[in-house]
This record gives structure tokens, C-alpha cells and sequence, in this order.
């Protein structure tokens, strides 16, 4: 008999479904049973692409002795980390607290009022390596409420307090200065692997805001380096393009291997700009292979971009996307000598509970010609496509679909592809057509044909983005109305007007034990991070200094912070370094305006909006083209600053010595 999970369109949540666990999702119904019957909840925290969530769902949650006991003492709620940001980031605090532990599946337990007294991570089903068995916890932590629940709940005094998080912080009164960037890049170069790149020890992830800060910064040695030796191992699919989750070793050589949306999305973004910035054709490369395979394999029929792909299949983690030799010879025939010189099949290691003899691929070695290389990736890929793929997990989740909105509009107004920026276009449509409730709110994630949960920070920051984003590679209007609309929700919604900066959740949202301000970049950008760096190109576009003054309240909160943890804070200090200038405003008019935007997305240009008209039938919505018209028939280029602008100029070279030159408008 399924449980309640069954009514739920979540993949994850779905899983559980069959599972003899009574689960209930996060909400008034859990809730109330908690309170009525005076017994502790059971959060289980999770996403469909996490290994050890599916682990501990087959060792524990189907049993059925197992799944009694839970039933008999707990109320127990399932959550998707994915679809309730808000619900796993307050527990994770407390339960980082409480134990040290961070990741998942996130275990904790709460009284009737939502307060945490116990959690940790993952549980195995009998003791070992120091870990109790889950049996044994859940013993445990009964036994505790029942003799000592006056203790505990005297203990949880003042929890609401201090899970507020950023929410806590008040701003500083400093100025925002200049050096908070030379610091943060110096503390970016002491933490540096110079050998692997990348920061940090094993397990290492990929930093994309990082990298993004350090391109803006025109610090190239450190990113390109880390763009290159990700793109060379086996964190990045070499056979079908797109990057695993992290790496579980500090060369970038064994992956997790699930897939996950968000970080193609940055990561693409990423690799363009390092092409931008150096003209190096690997890096473009990798940006288009990445971006080619969401439309292959990520793209959804009914409209955005699925979720994650899992990292097991037939059982084994990484199976779909490891080779023994024989297979490699096998699938390539005369290529296979050269594809093992290339893809170094011989050296990249075996993995753990896969075949014997089987190698993650790596791009280590020599490198065959452009065609021959295109040959042996098609011929592994119709190989591979015939072994039982990864489950895909189906959900559209609003932020992450922005974050590819971004990077599908960058490229494709970079790269000239018309086939990224209908992409683009195609995705934002459906965030802000589909992804909508009947009461015309944006909502977080939509599959089986309906939008659910209203939508977090995240979702509209990230939206707000890739508006303007596909308005500066379309010059189509409407996105730039949309991205106005999405900034005047999100203020309304979102701002704080007593301590600045923005909450995680809605002013109308069901109450959570505390509402949150999420500040770091764990590991996509903070919903804070995106509302600063979003409202601040727009007041450039527009000249509305409230924008400018909402975005500097969140930079107020945390930029004392930023440059001693400038690896949680790239995407903040990216909003601080285009806060802090020169920034440009571009304007460009007329009808054959094309070869002067090419010169200004040509190059990696950080600190620049762009705005662009073709036709002029009526006064354009974008208050930087006001009073701008073409120069003696041609079509014409505004360079600005605080809308303060130079002569125009209608020839690209001009143009091109304008944006090169030192930033002074006149």
C-alpha cells in the first residue's frame, strides 16, 4: 500500500512512495499529527541523485521491522532538498551544530513545534565504523523523549533565535572598499592548488563563482588553469559532454558521477568566459559540449530542463560512464589504439565496485585531430547509449532552469548559435508561463504537468538574472519588461526593510521555526548573492537608484565577511566588483547594428550592461536607449557611465578602443 509520497511529483520523494515507512511530505498535515498525538518528527532529508540516500533507503526504510518501529514512535516526513531549500538549509545548521556532520541524507529529529534536539547524516543498519545503527538511534531518541521531554524541550529554548542564520546579521557601517577584492583574491591564491588546480583537498568540487570572480578580476593564471585541468579529467564526460557532480580525489580524476543541472549551467558559463577572456579554443569547446548535452539529454518535451542525472545504474555507482579496455577496442576498432593514447583508458584507475578492469576517461594524453577526435566521441556514445542509463530526475526546479537560461543566452549571443539563444528563449517562456500558479506567482518546481511550491529567493534572483541576461543577447524587450517585473516581486517579496538584504522565503510563506537569510555559495550562488548582482545591472540599465540601494543593503550585511571566506562568497564579490567599478553602460542603435555587438561580446567585458535597438517605431521600455538614435544612417554605439556618455561612435574599431581604453565618460 503506497503512503502519502504517492500524491507527490517529486522523483525523490516518489522513490519512498512504495516504502512501509508511513511518510508524510513537509507540511500542515505533519504537523498537526505531531502536535495531536504529542510524538517527535522524523525529517529525512534527501535528493534523487544521492548515492547514499538510495543506500540507506534499501538497508533501512524497506525493511519492514525497521519501518514499524518509525511508524509506532516518530511522525515521519520526507523532503526533498531540491524542492524545500528552505526546510534543508535550517536543519542542516542545526544539525551541523548539534554533531560536526554536514551532507546526506540529512537525518533530524524535531519536537511537535519544529524545534531540532538530534540528527546526523546517514545511518547504517548495523553498527560500524563509530556510527550507531539506525535501529539503535531511533531506540534511542524514543526512549529519550519519553523519559526526558521536559529536558529537551528546555534544551530547544532559543533554537528559533539561532537558526535564524544571516538573518541575525545587522550591516556593517564601514564602506565598501576596494581592498575587500585584492584580499579576497590574495586569500583565493594562499588556498590555490598549483599543481591540480582547483581549492581545497579531495573531495574537491568545482568552484564556477570562483573562477567567474577571477576571470572579472582579470586573475587568468588560477582559473584557466582550473577550467583546464577539469575539462582534462574525469569530472568532466569526456565521451558525452557535461560535468559530474565533484571529484572524490584532488586531480579531477574520479568523479561522483551523478549529473546535476545547476552545475552545468554555471560551469558552461564559466568555460565561456575563460574562452572570452584567453581565446582559447579548448575552453570554448567545453562550453559547447557541456550546453549541447543539456539540450540532448536534459531537455524536456513539455518545456525546461530536467533536474540531475543519478550517478548509479545497474546497481554501481559510475557504471554508465566507465571503460574496461576490451570495450573501448571493441567500440572503436582502428580508432581504439589513438582513443587510448588520447583518453589514457590504461592509467585513470579502476573503480570501486564496477567492472573488473574498468577506467574513468580522462583527456590527459595526445590529443588526435579535430575529426578523428568528433569520430571516436560519437562512436562511445552510440556505444554507450545501449547500456541502462542513470534514472533521471524529472523535476524543472525554477532556479536551476535560470542558471541554464543565462548560460544558453550568453553562449548563444557569444558563440552566434541560434539554436542556444531558442533555447534560451524557449526556457524563459516556460518559467514565466508554465512555472506560474493561477494567482500568477512564479513557483519552485513543476512536473506532471503542474507547478507546485511557491518559489524561494533563489528562484526569482536567478530569474531576474537571466532576463536581463537574454535581454542583453536578444534585444528583444519583453525580457527586459520580465526582468523589471521579476525585480519589483522580488522586493516586495523578499527585502528586509529594517536590516536590508533579502530573506529566503516569501513574507506570506508558511512559517518555518525561523525565517532565513542565506548568505554563502553552497555551492550555487546564495539567492542574496543573486538579488545584489541582478539589481545592480539592472539600476545600470535603468538609472533607478532604489535598485542600487536594495542590492547595496545585502552587500552591507556581508562584505566585511567576504574577503576571509572568499570561496563562499565568489558570486557576492562579483556583485561588490561591479558595484565598485568602472562600469560601462553600452548603448547601440540602428538596424544593422550586429558588427558593433560583436565587438562588445567579443571579450570578456565584467563590469557592462548592454542595451540594443534595431527599429525605433516607439520609445523603447529600456531607459538607457532613451534619446539614442543612429549616427547619419548607421547605425551607432553609446559608451556611458551613470548615463553620462561619449560621442557615439559607428564604427566597430572606434567602438573597440572605446571598451579597450581606460573608463572616463564625459
Amino acid at each position: 500500500m503506497p503512503n502519502a509520497l504517492a500524491h507527490e511529483t517529486s522523483p525523490y520523494l516518489l522513490q519512498h512512495a512504495g516504502n512501509p515507512v508511513d511518510w508524510l511530505p513537509w507540511g500542515d498535515e505533519a504537523l498537526r499529527r505531531a502536535r495531536e498525538a504529542d510524538r517527535p518528527i522524523l525529517v529525512s532529508i534527501g535528493y534523487s541523485a544521492c548515492h547514499w540516500c538510495h543506500v540507506m533507503e534499501h538497508e533501512s526504510f524497506e525493511d519492514p521491522d525497521v519501518a514499524s518501529l518509525m511508524n509506532e514512535w516518530f511522525v515521519n516526513v520526507k523532503v526533498d532538498r531540491e524542492e524545500r531549500p528552505d526546510v534543508d538549509a535550517l536543519y542542516m545548521e542545526a544539525v551541523q551544530a548539534m554533531s560536526g556532520q554536514s551532507g546526506w541524507p540529512l537525518n533530524v529529529f524535531l519536537t511537535p513545534e519544529q524545534v531540532p534536539f538530534y540528527g546526523g547524516t546517514y545511518f547504517p543498519p548495523d553498527p560500524r565504523h563509530g556510527l550507531p545503527s539506525w535501529r539503535q538511534v531511533l531506540t534511542a531518541v524514543a526512549e529519550a523523549w519519553d523519559e526526558r521531554r521536559e529536558e529537551i524541550v528546555a534544551g530547544g529554548a532559543g533554537a528559533a533565535q539561532r537558526l535564524r542564520g544571516g538573518a541575525l546579521l545587522r550591516p556593517s557601517p564601514e564602506p565598501i572598499r576596494p581592498a575587500i577584492l585584492d584580499q579576497a583574491v590574495e586569500g583565493l591564491r594562499e588556498g590555490f592548488d598549483s599543481v591540480h588546480g582547483g581549492w581545497g583537498r579531495a573531495p574537491k568540487f568545482p568552484a564556477a563563482s570562483t573562477i567567474e570572480l577571477l576571470l572579472a578580476r582579470g586573475e587568468r593564471a588560477m582559473a584557466l588553469q582550473t577550467l583546464h585541468s577539469m575539462a582534462s579529467g574525469g569530472i568532466f564526460d569526456q565521451v558525452g559532454g557535461g560535468f559530474h557532480r565533484y571529484s572524490v580525489d584532488a586531480m579531477w580524476t574520479v568523479p561522483h558521477f551523478e549529473k546535476m543541472l545547476c552545475d552545468n549551467a554555471l560551469l558552461a558559463r564559466a568555460y565561456l568566459h575563460g574562452w572570452l577572456a584567453s581565446g582559447d579554443p579548448v575552453l570554448r569547446r567545453v562550453c559547447e559540449e557541456t550546453l549541447d548535452w543539456a539540450l540532448r539529454e536534459m531537455h524536456a518535451p513539455d518545456g525546461g530542463f530536467f533536474s540531475a542525472l543519478d550517478a548509479d545504474s545497474e546497481g554501481v555507482e559510475g557504471r554508465f560512464y566507465v571503460w574496461t579496455t576490451a570495450e573501448l577496442v571493441d567500440a572503436l576498432g582502428a580508432d581504439a589504439a589513438v582513443a587510448l593514447e588520447w583518453l589514457g583508458a590504461s592509467h585513470a584507475g579502476n573503480m570501486p565496485g564496477g567492472p573488473p578492469g574498468a577506467n574513468v576517461l580522462e583527456s590527459r594524453g595526445v590529443e588526435p585531430e579535430p575529426e578523428v577526435r568528433e569520430r571516436i566521441r560519437r562512436r562511445l556514445l552510440a556505444a554507450r547509449e545501449g547500456r541502462s542509463r542513470p534514472a533521471t530526475d524529472d523535476k524543472r526546479l525554477a532556479s536551476w532552469n535560470a542558471l541554464m537560461v543565462s548560460a544558453l543566452a550568453d553562449a548563444g549571443a557569444a558563440l552566434e548559435r541560434e539554436d542556444l539563444l531558442d533555447a534560451a528563449r524557449s526556457t524563459a517562456d516556460f518559467l514565466l508561463t508554465r512555472m506560474r500558479g493561477p494567482d500568477g506567482r512564479l513557483r519552485r518546481t513543476f512536473n506532471a504537468g503542474a507547478p507546485r511550491i511557491d518559489a524561494f529567493l533563489e528562484d526569482h534572483a536567478f530569474l531576474l538574472e537571466a532576463l536581463l541576461t537574454l535581454y542583453e543577447a536578444t534585444f528583444e524587450e519583453r525580457w527586459f519588461l520580465a526582468a523589471r517585473a521579476s525585480a519589483e516581486e522580488l522586493l516586495a517579496r523578499f527585502a528586509d526593510p529594517d536590516a536590508g538584504g533579502f530573506f529566503s522565503t516569501a513574507d506570506d510563506a508558511p512559517a518555518l521555526l525561523a525565517r532565513r537569510k542565506e548568505l554563502e555559495d553552497q555551492p550555487i550562488p546564495s539567492g542574496g548573492a543573486g538579488a545584489a548582482f541582478g539589481l545592480l545591472r539592472l539600476a545600470l540599465l535603468t538609472g533607478e537608484r532604489r535598485y542600487e540601494d536594495a542590492a547595496l543593503g545585502q552587500l552591507a550585511l556581508v562584505h566585511s565577511l567576504t574577503a576571509r571566506h572568499p570561496q563562499a562568497f565568489g558570486h557576492t564579490l562579483q556583485a561588490i566588483d561591479l558595484h565598485l567599478g568602472p562600469t560601462r553602460e553600452v548603448a547601440l542603435v540602428g538596424e544593422h547594428l550586429e558588427p558593433l555587438a560583436r565587438v562588445v561580446r567579443g571579450s570578456l567585458r565584467s563590469r557592462l550592461v548592454l542595451a540594443g535597438r534595431r527599429e525605433a517605431p516607439e520609445p523603447s521600455a529600456v531607459p538607457l536607449l532613451a534619446g539614442r538614435e543612429p549616427v547619419g544612417g548607421r547605425a551607432a554605439a553609446y559608451v556611458c557611465e551613470r548615463f553620462a556618455c561619449r560621442s557615439p561612435v559607428t564604427d566597430s574599431a572606434e567602438l573597440a578602443a572605446l571598451l579597450d581604453g581606460p573608463a572616463s565618460a564625459t
